[in-house]
């Protein structure tokens, strides 16, 4: 065994070029070199698997890398995890048994590499896990607690816009009397709305994830409707909003195309793309009713600002958009205001933003 262990950024510069020249093969070999060399599993896992994950990210983002790339970079990462969990019976530690826990992503969730990433750090750390993967429906989720009887559920979630689904996933497990533990970009960066969604705990990655099990979590007792979590709920704006979904984004379109000329030039696929936008932009806003929070709604513009500008998408025409929304939104006072309080902070931005061409 080598006794000079390579830096972090070493390991992680092998491993990004792997994955994006697609090299399943040598991507495996740069962590197995990692652990000859005295890495230890958990810190390859989070330190460098993790990292480059997160590169991939911002690369596709900045447009310096495809979406198929993308796809296939994050698919050799997965394999990357599963030759490191998956080693011979001799080289693997034997950890305490802590516990059962279920490792799951929210419904409609289909980013499972945090989850991942925490199932197998968990298992390094002593405890027996159940992970579901992607996207599991709550009343599997609940119907799976009443098999296992789990010490705790992890909740994982990356895009808000999957909130409402992850707050009736924790109400209806702390109801069969199973605590939930939440992590993800979903939940804000601080927790702030796992504790808004009633939450037993929150981690902000792996390594507090385990710490907060170790810990303990008490069993929950009350079971609770989410009007108890969330009473602005009774206004009945974000029930409303999501059932107008179809409605309102087709009303956009047509007056969009009144407002804005170029539009009438687009083909097929330009439409389909600004449509796929506009919903988006309605989810958003749906997601900052649900927890009353303009954040929520400001936050995605402006990122989406950012995905368009770096794809060279033109940029004038969202403001007439949330014009238009605005319009439609008349009897929605708290609505109307989120809609505002988004067309502010894109007219104080440096970058505008347009509603065509590419999906957010």
């Amino acid at each position: 065994m080598s006794t000079t262990r390579p830096p972090a950024a070493v390991l992680c510069d092998e491993l990004w070029r792997a994955v994006l020249e697609g090299s399943e093969y040598d991507a495996v070999d740069v962590v197995r070199a990692g652990l000859d060399a005295g890495w230890q599993e958990e810190d390859l896992l989070l330190d460098v698997v993790a990292a480059v994950q997160k590169k991939i990210g911002a690369e596709w983002a900045a447009d310096r890398i495809t979406v198929a790339q993308e796809h296939a970079a994050t698919a050799i990462n997965e394999r990357v995890i599963a030759a490191l969990a998956h080693r011979p019976a001799a080289g693997r530690p034997v950890p305490p048994h802590r516990g059962r826990v279920t490792v799951t992503c929210v419904d409609g969730e289909w980013h499972a590499f945090p989850a991942r990433l925490v199932a197998e750090v968990l298992r390094l750390r002593g405890w027996q896990v159940d992970y579901l993967g992607a996207q599991t429906p709550t009343p599997h989720l609940v119907a799976h607690q009443h098999h296992t009887d789990s010490d705790a559920v992890l909740l994982s979630g990356s895009i808000p816009t999957h909130l409402p689904a992850a707050h009736a996933a924790i109400t209806a497990c702390q109801a069969v009397g199973v605590p939930v533990l939440a992590g993800g970009r979903a939940f804000g960066e601080d927790g702030r709305f796992a504790r808004a969604l009633g939450a037993d705990g929150w981690a902000p990655d792996a390594r507090g994830a385990a710490a907060a099990l170790e810990a303990g979590l008490p069993r929950p007792t009350a079971v609770r409707q989410a009007v108890d979590d969330l009473p602005h709920l009774v206004d009945q704006e974000y029930t409303m909003v999501v059932r107008a979904r179809s409605r309102l984004v087709r009303q956009v379109l047509t007056d969009l195309e009144a407002r804005f000329p170029a539009m009438r030039g687009y083909d097929d696929a330009q439409r389909e793309r600004t449509a796929e936008d506009l919903v988006h932009i309605v989810d958003f806003l749906a997601t900052a009713l649900y927890m009353d929070d303009a954040g929520v709604f400001t936050a995605f513009l402006g990122w989406t600002s950012e995905v368009l500008t770096a794809r060279g998408v033109p940029v004038h025409s969202l403001a007439t958009g949330l014009d238009i929304l605005a319009e439609q939104l008349r009897d929605f006072p708290r609505g109307l205001r989120f809609v505002r309080a988004g067309a502010a902070a894109l007219s104080g931005g440096a970058a505008d933003v347009a509603v065509r061409g590419t999906a957010v």
